[in-house]
């Protein structure tokens, strides 16, 4: 058997380490406790679901980025129909829209959006779900008081002043949505409970719009591995064979 022994690092080899190893684990814990953190998120949209319904201005002054309150909303839709249609979402590997409708409350806040629910093309893009009538005069929903969607990348300009109600959106913008239809509306968002006796077909699923914890687990692996890897190439390029 060859023998090995320890061949003294380089200043340069050295620093290279610690700078590797340094970097790895410092994106490893950033992914990790950004795991934590989505976990968090996830927990309060749980809770949420279980918690006994308030009203609407109860939940308006309790709200924090970390709480999203079960809500009885009393209101009507606005009439004629104010509704928007954001494209390309994904449901159990389904592709539709989901519908939002203007609301306003009996309690004389201002406006909100309502998240009526997902609806799936029909086969393609070109064949649209048909969305179903809103309900007419006061109702009472039950709905999670929650932050719209995000609104990820950018393509093009508003076109929402050109389009006629139901309007087409890749993003709901709440300031272009303020802009067309010329009021303030809540900053949140109510997202329908499966429970509103409808009797439509929207799925209502609701969970934040986030990557999960375990993506951020896994990229956290990825890179706490970096770092053993950069620690397990120095020392196997310093741990040498002695050459006779």
């Amino acid at each position: 058997m060859s023998a090995r022994r320890w061949h003294a690092p380089g200043a340069l080899a050295v620093a290279l380490l610690f700078a590797g190893v340094a970097l790895f684990v410092a994106l490893g814990s950033w992914q990790w406790r950004r795991a934590h953190e989505k976990e968090t998120l996830f927990a309060a949209f749980e809770r949420g679901f279980a918690e006994a319904p308030v009203t609407l201005q109860q939940a308006r002054g309790t709200a924090d980025p970390g709480h999203f309150p079960h809500v009885a909303a009393r209101g009507v839709y606005a009439q004629p129909p104010r509704q928007y249609e954001l494209e390309n979402q994904v449901r159990d590997g389904r592709v539709g829209i989901m519908a939002f409708a203007l609301f306003e409350p009996s309690d004389g806040g201002p406006s909100l959006l309502v998240n009526r629910g997902f609806l799936p093309y029909a086969n393609d893009v070109s064949r649209r779900p048909h969305l179903p009538d809103l309900p007419q005069g006061e109702v009472t929903l039950s709905a999670l008081y929650a932050p719209p969607p995000g609104i990820g990348l950018r393509l093009g300009g508003n076109t929402l002043a050109q389009q006629a109600f139901p309007k087409q959106v890749i993003y709901l913008d709440p300031v272009e949505v303020e802009a067309d239809l010329g009021r303030t509306l809540d900053p949140r968002v109510l997202l329908l409970l499966p429970d509103n006796a409808d009797g439509t077909a929207f799925v209502r699923e609701w969970r934040p719009e986030v990557f999960p914890p375990e993506r951020h687990y896994g990229y956290a692996l990825t890179w706490f591995t970096f770092a053993a890897v950069v620690v397990a190439t120095f020392v196997i390029l310093h741990w040498r064979k002695v050459r006779p």
